[in-house]
């Protein structure tokens, strides 16, 4: 560990782009401000499934506030490159996803030994605890880790996908995926073959990440909302509509739900 956790430049890692360059308070400049996007995204799309959610759980609140405080500390991270920052920007990831793995994640894909969602949430908890434990003995491997998840989570979107018969849906997980493969090579791409890029003169593709990997997110979780509602409240009918025009190819897709038909009682 640093001598001081709070010093700039004190984390392990240090990105592709020039520090101080546009600022002397800054060390990363077009890294800590594109986490604007993130800032927009979270209260957004808090607005926009409120539906969604008071059908399900309040909980996809919580998942959008913890979204927006990535945002929050990935700025700090980029701004002073210190090692308190890469912890709460990496250990904010993580439970963000450990949180929306408790909610969304299917209930078929549950081990066996896993009963209801509220064993499958402590389980969750449980291992995002002992992760952010194991996260201080080599923070600089926590990335690459993160970033690994997205396989699993790819891994269950192609089972879905197989089972759904909707194009609408079908449409929207290949534009997912798309957009994951461009995000995750530019994040790559930054970390393998700076030297290349600086070169150039276009040290800027972590900042391009930020805003692709957001909008990813986007797509993503309103994907496995779909999915969840189909699993957890059917009496519902959930459609994917788009902000701020219903229109696929000018907006950002969520799960609006349409209508609810009462239960039947057998």
């Amino acid at each position: 560990m640093p001598p001081s956790i709070l010093a700039r430049e004190s984390s392990e890692v240090d990105w592709c782009e020039t520090n101080y360059l546009h600022s002397e308070y800054v060390a990363e400049y077009y890294n800590t401000v594109t986490n604007v996007v993130f800032f927009v995204a979270g209260p957004l799309m808090m607005y926009l499934l409120h539906p969604y959610a008071c059908k399900r759980t309040l909980a996809v609140h919580l998942v959008w506030t913890m979204f927006t405080l990535v945002g929050l500390f990935s700025a700090y991270y980029h701004m002073t490159l210190s090692y308190l920052g890469q912890m709460l920007d990496e250990l904010s990831i993580l439970w963000v996803i450990a949180l929306g793995y408790s909610i969304w994640f299917p209930r078929p894909y549950f081990p066996e030994f896993i009963k209801n969602r509220n064993q499958f949430g402590a389980t969750i908890f449980i291992i995002a605890m002992i992760s952010t434990a194991l996260s201080f003995a080599k923070p600089v491997v926590n990335a690459y880790v993160l970033n690994c998840i997205t396989f699993h989570i790819l891994y269950i979107l192609v089972k879905e996908i197989r089972k759904c018969t909707v194009q609408e849906i079908r449409n929207l997980a290949f534009i997912a995926v798309v957009l994951w493969v461009v995000a995750i090579s530019c994040w790559l791409s930054d970390r393998l073959f700076c030297s290349f890029w600086r070169t150039i003169n276009f040290s800027y593709l972590h900042s391009i990440w930020h805003i692709l990997i957001c909008i990813t997110v986007l797509y993503s979780n309103t994907l496995f909302a779909y999915f969840d509602a189909v699993y957890e409240i059917p009496e519902c009918q959930p459609q994917v509509h788009y902000w701020p025009s219903n229109s696929v190819y000018i907006g950002f897709p969520y799960l609006a739900i349409t209508k609810s038909v009462p239960k039947k009682n057998c």
